[in-house]
């Protein structure tokens, strides 16, 4: 796993955070984070990639979430659970940029460092699902 991309998820997956819980504009959180963040052009590009197409696919994401975790209503999914299943559920079925393997366990890394002790576990089955359902 690349060490710039893992911190372009993080920091993707805080600005998303932050998006869902204040409302406020994804680009102005975005930016607001690089401006601090002392990344690389590369790696910022990645970071406004990553937010940008989940927040564009948000619908069709949280569709998916519904989908594969039936037993969950998105509102009841943790905050932090739910942005990091939008975040891979985007890499997994819209960016198709890297192998599904590689988005499930970046997620699942930023679900054991972010979430509660049970959310690996929840997220790696909904995106078990998702990648097993996407690749029919």
């Amino acid at each position: 796993m690349s060490s710039y991309r893992h911190k372009a998820r993080t920091i993707a997956l805080q600005a998303l955070y932050e998006v869902d819980s204040s409302a406020r504009p994804a680009d102005t959180v975005v930016e607001r984070m690089l401006a601090t963040a002392g990344l690389s052009e590369e790696t910022a590009a990645f970071v406004r990639e990553l937010v940008s197409g989940t927040v564009v696919n948000m619908d069709k994401i949280d569709g998916s979430i519904h989908v594969y975790a039936p037993a969950w209503p998105l509102e009841q999914i943790a905050m932090i659970d739910r942005n990091i299943l939008r975040l891979a559920i985007y890499e997994i079925l819209f960016d198709n940029k890297v192998p599904v393997k590689v988005a499930v366990s970046e997620a699942v890394e930023l679900a054991k460092t972010f979430g509660s002790d049970s959310s690996p576990k929840f997220v790696n089955g909904v995106l078990g699902s998702v990648s097993t359902l996407a690749s029919r």
